[in-house]
């Protein structure tokens, strides 16, 4: 039902406001519809042996008949997403060290979880914790987002943040959040994906959007995307983390 659910809001994005979203809008205006990039995550990591950490991570990846999905090739952590053939789409995973994001370190203590400590992610108590954690550090990507799209968009766009959703990222518990960036005379500019969880050690994120002003981790048609966006909860499902099993 979840699934059927997202794949209605890819179509429905292109008409009107999905029903449920947290909409916000500014009264300035610009003369670009192109919003300025958001430099949300550090720099991206590969495996240590300099190969695509898809490679590493990757179990099973679903797609829909005819299509392909498979790490790219190179460095960089992007899972390429193919259609007959013909690339259609990337997958992006970031991973932000825990030593790097105090931020999150804070959330973790203020939840109860002392982040020195080796995490026991099969107690529920635990996995309690953690997503008021993962909750807390989408809220705050949404501030900055929105704060961004506000300077950005005018009053031309309306920028739509969803409920993030518990998820299983592999055998841990996560969250399923994302955004979208909606014309005021009709369309979408832009729709954002993704999935956060961590594994004590770094947090883990998989992403991927419709966005023109995206270099990376992007479908460049959202019809594309609204095709593939079902199976994102599978891949999430099966990837290999941690990265101890």
């Amino acid at each position: 039902m979840l699934r059927l659910y997202h794949v209605i809001i890819g179509v429905a994005l292109l008409i009107l406001v999905p029903l449920g979203f947290k909409v916000t809008g500014s009264g300035s205006s610009k003369n670009s519809d192109s919003p300025t990039v958001v430099q949300t995550s550090p720099t991206t990591t590969s495996s240590p042996n300099g190969n695509n950490i898809w490679k590493n991570l990757a179990q099973k990846t679903p797609s829909p008949k005819d299509w392909q999905v498979a790490p790219c090739d190179g460095n960089a952590p992007l899972l390429c997403i193919s259609a007959n053939g013909e690339r259609v789409g990337t997958v992006e995973m970031l991973i932000y060290p825990l030593e790097k994001q105090p931020n999150f370190q804070k959330m973790l203590t203020q939840v109860g979880i002392d982040p020195s400590q080796k995490i026991d992610y099969q107690n529920p108590q635990y996995q309690t914790q953690l997503l008021s954690a993962l909750n807390a550090w989408v809220n705050e990507y949404y501030a900055g987002l929105e704060k961004d799209r506000q300077g950005s968009y005018g009053d031309r766009i309306t920028f739509s943040s969803y409920p993030s959703q518990q998820v299983q990222v592999g055998k841990l518990p996560g969250l399923r959040y994302g955004f979208v960036g909606l014309k005021r005379q009709g369309g979408v500019q832009e729709q954002h994906l993704g999935y956060v969880t961590f594994d004590g050690k770094a947090l883990y994120v998989m992403a991927t959007a419709f966005d023109p002003a995206s270099q990376t981790g992007k479908f460049d048609k959202i019809e594309n995307l609204a095709v593939f966006e079902p199976y994102l909860d599978a891949i999430a499902f099966n990837l290999r983390l941690p990265s101890s099993i």
